[in-house]
């Protein structure tokens, strides 16, 4: 089932990552989420494959984030440790990651941008976090200020609000925006680039910009695991999913 919505491809020594349902704005299932620790598996021991680049299929979305029909089902409260791949914390990937984002990334679909090395956009897509939206939880963003400016992180976090890719560029949320059409080869080219560099040059410069960047991040994240587990167990974490489900607005209790 995992490889029937997560395709795995190398072209000349990039790796592409595909998460295919595109009828449900490539959400993350849990067919998906384990085709995405599949693939990235495959990655790390492929050695024919220099850099991974992770995207969604069609033009609408890169990924919407968790499956939320499948949420209300199970009555998620604090998603697993392995609940989807997050680079650095509950899988280690040493070399080079892009995100191609081909559409909305919103909530776990930031997240997989957000974690990946780089980011190319098309120019119609959107950044999001909307987790104030459904009374969910995103302690994952604990190291969104490091990547933009603290009022910017905040903004989107309150909001929910989507940024455009121009915006997200601006920021630098996003390394190039191109469109559409351009997306996959521009990103290709830029993926090839990185391959053709040495390999030992290329894996300690991550390692060097990953390094500074978690000084002091894992006890950051561990703050931010403690702050929302109690967002995680509320009733409104429960009705945002089953709103959603229902087709109706949510009816925040505040606890």
């Amino acid at each position: 089932m995992a490889d029937e919505v997560v395709h795995y491809r190398v072209e000349r020594a990039v790796a592409w990552l595909t998460i295919d349902r595109p009828e449900a704005r490539n959400a993350l299932n849990a067919a998906v989420r384990a085709g995405l620790f599949g693939g990235v598996e495959r990655f790390n021991a492929d050695d024919e494959a220099r850099v991974l680049v992770l995207t969604g299929a069609g033009d609408r979305a890169f990924c919407a984030g968790a499956d939320l029909k499948e949420m209300a089902e199970l009555g998620m409260e604090v998603p697993p440790a392995d609940y989807v791949p997050i680079f650095g914390r509950n899988v280690e990937v040493t070399k080079p990651t892009i995100a191609a984002v081909n559409g909305v990334a919103y909530a776990g679909g930031f997240l997989l941008a957000q974690m990946c090395d780089l980011c190319v956009a098309a120019d119609h897509a959107r950044f999001a976090i909307t987790e104030a939206k459904v009374g969910r939880g995103a302690p994952w963003a604990a190291p969104l200020p490091w990547l933009i400016p603290p009022r910017v992180a905040l903004e989107i976090l309150l909001t929910g609000e989507p940024l455009e890719a121009t915006r997200a560029h601006q920021v630098g949320l996003v390394n190039r925006v191109v469109p559409l059409a351009e997306l996959v080869t521009a990103t290709q080219a830029l993926a090839e680039t990185i391959a053709a560099n040495a390999p030992l040059s290329v894996a300690a410069a991550k390692a060097m910009v990953t390094a500074a960047a978690q000084r002091a991040q894992q006890e950051l994240l561990d703050d931010a695991d403690r702050i929302w587990e109690p967002v995680y167990r509320s009733e409104d974490a429960q009705e945002g999913p089953r709103a959603f489900r229902e087709r109706r607005p949510p009816r925040w209790a505040g606890r």
